[in-house]
């Protein structure tokens, strides 16, 4: 009982057996109400909303019927900013002291002293901000081109047993390993 009255398990990680049922359960409960989750959707629907159905059929569709969509990710935003900054008390993750010197090796010095390497999002100088432009126009690009985004695919797509999310999935792996073993040692 002590252990809940001082709210210590919401500090810590969660164990995969308690986040991958709450997962299911989500995940069961869209497909028994017909809803498809992911976050990329929620672009379009407030592209609907502001009316740019009027001149591209893609947005022309009843953008309400959505709406569930666009709480929930108003709700992971503010729960996200909770989280952060009222019920965290290590922002740093821990990582292995083989990856923060291979990392240091590639000139990352803050590599296991920071959540997010500030030598990319510390300095915006203009290569910087290009890459993150750059990144954000292919990220863009790939949701629409896959259709749908890595939470819709790997969660929702998975969920239903739906072959394009698999390959999709599978996808965003390789994509992944390509760019953090080729493309990423090249640019930095």
């Amino acid at each position: 009982m002590k252990y809940f009255l001082h709210m210590e398990w919401i500090y810590n990680a969660w164990p995969w057996y308690v986040g991958g049922p709450l997962v299911a359960l989500i995940m069961l409960t869209l497909i028994y109400l017909g809803k498809s989750f992911g976050f990329s959707s929620n672009f379009r629907t407030m592209c609907a909303m502001a009316g740019a159905g009027k001149s591209c059929s893609f947005f022309d569709f009843d953008w309400w019927a959505q709406r569930w969509n666009l709480l929930f990710l108003l709700g992971s935003v503010i729960g996200g900013y909770v989280a952060a900054h009222y019920l965290s008390d290590n922002q740093i993750p821990a990582i292995s002291a083989e990856t923060i010197a291979k990392l240091k090796t590639m000139d990352f010095e803050s590599a296991g002293q920071a959540y997010v390497p500030v030598e990319i999002y510390g300095d915006m100088s203009v290569m910087n901000v290009f890459l993150l432009v750059i990144g954000g126009l292919l990220i863009g690009f790939g949701t629409r081109y896959a259709g749908g985004c890595t939470s819709g695919h790997a969660i929702s797509g998975l969920s239903d047993l739906q072959l394009p999310s698999l390959i999709a999935v599978v996808g965003f792996f390789i994509g992944g390993l390509l760019m953090v073993h080729g493309l990423f040692p090249l640019l930095f």
